[in-house]
């Protein structure tokens, strides 16, 4: 018999944790979003930011009773919780590394299938995911046998789940990209991952300004290439064959040998000039491709 719903392992998705009576106060102050309101169904984007508005890591929020598990790259994790934890000076917060403690799956249902019934299984939590309603984040105490386990086998394919994130236009940052993009770069605002109505919190004065005086003009956009993936890491540059230049936010090999991209660069140019234009970076031919969302004028 075949299966209709299927799991992606997320191996390379940590998990930190704030725990203490002020762990929402303090990440109300450290992130973009509004921590204080999260929900226990949530699955919310947050930014962390440097002063300068720069993004040092996208995280995933999931509320923990009132504490907060916050998904990112485990190989971020390290720094971030270097970063955040010089601001916690008085606070009643302890922030640790639970990656291990946790079992983080991704999970796609085909149509027709009956995916929601999913959400009544004992110990497992499903968190909506993108923009087709049939992608879910599955969190499990790793210590409990895999509730997934009889209805979801994986799937190895390890460039699926990364092609269904680029196509959602879901950003996600590396050590290789840690503070290249400012927030509306990758956006954050678009995809609700900015609280323009909360206090303060490290880089709001830069990302609020670009946001009322509308500044921002290089922003993450898709894009389909006939080069692999490999030839295109997060972090690198280059030049479309219009002249505009880019830089690669994430990228995922397509099964024909080719690759695709969220890379963010300028909207198209009716004068196919780029004053940024690097003659050193190597041109390459890439299509555009949609986004579930419309991107700011």
């Amino acid at each position: 018999m075949g299966f209709t719903i299927r799991k992606y392992r997320q191996p390379g998705l940590g998990l930190l944790a704030a725990r203490g009576p002020d762990a929402r106060r303090f990440l109300q102050g450290q992130l973009s979003q509004d921590v204080l309101t999260l929900g226990p169904d949530e699955l919310r984007l947050a930014g962390c930011h440097n002063p300068q508005g720069r993004v040092l890591a996208v995280l995933w929020l999931i509320a923990d009773g009132d504490d907060v598990l916050a998904l990112c790259p485990r190989e971020l994790l390290t720094d971030l919780l270097g970063t955040l934890r010089r601001f916690t000076l008085r606070a009643k917060v302890t922030l640790s590394d639970e990656s291990d403690q946790w079992r983080v799956d991704g999970v796609v249902a085909e149509p027709g299938a009956d995916a929601a019934a999913l959400r009544t299984t004992p110990g497992l939590r499903l968190f909506p995911r993108g923009a087709t309603g049939r992608r879910w984040i599955a969190l499990q105490a790793a210590a409990l046998p895999d509730a997934l386990a009889d209805v979801a086998p994986d799937d190895l394919d390890e460039n699926a789940w990364p092609l269904l994130e680029i196509a959602d236009g879901l950003p996600q940052v590396l050590l290789a990209t840690r503070g290249e993009f400012v927030a509306q770069m990758l956006n954050l605002d678009v995809l609700g991952g900015i609280a323009f109505d909360k206090g303060c919190y490290t880089g709001q004065e830069v990302i609020a300004r670009a946001h009322y005086r509308g500044k921002v003009k290089r922003r993450a956009q898709r894009f389909g290439s006939a080069e692999p993936a490999t030839a295109w890491p997060p972090g690198a540059s280059g030049h479309l064959t219009d002249g505009r230049r880019f830089q690669i936010v994430s990228s995922a090999a397509t099964r024909d040998g080719g690759s695709e991209w969220l890379a963010v660069t300028n909207p198209p140019l009716a004068d196919e000039t780029d004053p940024s234009r690097d003659e050193a970076l190597r041109t390459v031919a890439a299509a555009a491709l949609p986004l579930p969302f419309a991107l700011p004028d």
